[in-house]
């Protein structure tokens, strides 16, 4: 069978009798998607590895996935700011996929299906999405943190029309490959988790799944982004298991220490300013838990009303942000979107919905999965901005008087 006309840019590395062809896509490209087809037809390739995690390939294969979500086990086990980043990026990518008119990923579900025609394995490469984000947000600074926040919000307000010459020129490489190296050099913090760590992993992993296969020719699909990462980590494989490697790129770095110490040591300066307050006065000591309640309710609160929660919801978030903010176990995110999910519990339509909704702005907060994920972060970063705000009205309070 011949090839599109408009190959994409590859590259060819043997490793131990195994030959793998590195072909760079473009993820919202139909000569992309067609390209893969034609070339696993060709009858060349006895297995495909494909750029996606097994969380992706589920969700891309079995799209009644997200209906399934439990919302309240993702907001208690701390995964909603992974939740909404992940949606975040879809909505991104679904808009580019628009304006293309090809859904996003189309070469990498054009893989999976002529290779399950062919009876070829599929090979699943990529780290996990939810680690890799974590793995971003541990290894920047907390001043940065907001900057992916910011990142993530300016994706879902841009309207930029991308042309199909535009995208088609990703293939070529170089224009991705550039993106990367001007955003290395603005954060290698950044860079190295997102980018280089996965071209590494990916390289390990087609090691570990091809060992002992006996496979002579695999297509790797990838993204072109990836195409130079991948091919100069896997010509430069040492011998050995790939194994050990590939988990310590699956591992979370710890928090700093004073990082986990930071929260117990801002509850320690709040109840030790009440404790001076009530010495010297007791109504000076009133009057500074006082404040304590209205700052650290009131802010969180409106950010649950920037959420556009429920009127129980704000209420409730007003009355349990002070006390949460005492107790670092638990926030004040937590229970406005436990009292959100009470109070407008999402249907089955609203989870079958969600990809779609979040691709406008007002959808987020139509949608009730992601207004309470909304509800969620809006709610927990009032509760944090009260805390400091209350914290230094005390002191500023105590130093006065």
């Amino acid at each position: 069978m011949s090839e599109p006309a408009n190959q994409g840019p590859r590259q060819v590395v043997e490793i131990d009798g195994t030959r793998y062809t590195l072909l760079g896509t473009a993820h919202v490209s139909r000569a992309s998607a067609e390209e893969v087809s034609a070339l696993i037809r060709s009858g060349e390739f006895d297995a495909v590895a494909i750029e996606l995690c097994p969380t992706r390939y589920q969700t891309m294969t079995n799209p009644d996935a997200m209906a399934r979500m439990d919302l309240f086990e993702v907001v208690r086990s701390g995964k909603a700011g992974m939740v909404a980043a992940s949606l975040a990026l879809g909505a991104f990518q679904q808009r580019l996929a628009e304006q293309s008119g090809i859904e996003p990923g189309a070469e990498m579900r054009a893989a999976i299906r002529e290779a399950r025609e062919a009876d070829l394995p599929v090979m699943l490469v990529d780290r996990e999405v939810g680690i890799t984000l974590r793995r971003i947000y541990r290894n920047v600074p907390w001043w940065q943190r907001m900057g992916l926040v910011s990142g993530l919000l300016a994706s879902l307000l841009s309207r930029q029309t991308v042309s199909q010459e535009e995208i088609e020129r990703l293939k070529e490489g170089d224009v991705l490959e550039s993106t990367f190296t001007e955003f290395a050099e603005r954060s290698e913090r950044l860079y190295g988790p997102l980018i280089d760590e996965r071209d590494r992993y990916m390289a390990l992993r087609l090691r570990e799944e091809t060992a002992g296969k006996g496979y002579r020719n695999v297509l790797v699909v990838i993204g072109a982004g990836h195409l130079k990462g991948l091919s100069n980590y896997l010509q430069r494989a040492e011998p050995g298991d790939p194994r050990p490697q590939r988990e310590a790129l699956e591992h979370l770095p710890p928090r700093s220490r004073w990082l986990r110490y930071f929260p117990w040591l801002i509850v320690a300066l709040v109840l030790t300013g009440f404790a001076i307050g009530f010495s010297r006065n007791p109504g000076l000591g009133m009057q500074l838990v006082g404040e304590w309640f209205l700052i650290n309710g009131a802010l969180s609160a409106l950010g649950a009303a920037i959420a556009l929660a429920h009127p129980v919801t704000i209420i409730a978030t007003f009355i349990a942000a002070p006390f949460t903010s005492l107790n670092p176990t638990i926030g004040a995110g937590f229970v406005a979107a436990g009292v959100e999910m009470t109070m407008r519990r999402p249907n089955v339509g609203h989870f079958a919905n969600l990809r779609s909704d979040v691709t406008t702005l007002r959808g987020w907060w139509r949608n009730r999965v992601s207004r309470t994920l909304l509800v969620f972060l809006l709610a927990t970063i009032g509760s944090a901005i009260g805390t400091y705000a209350a914290g230094f009205r005390i002191f500023e309070r105590l130093i006065g008087s």
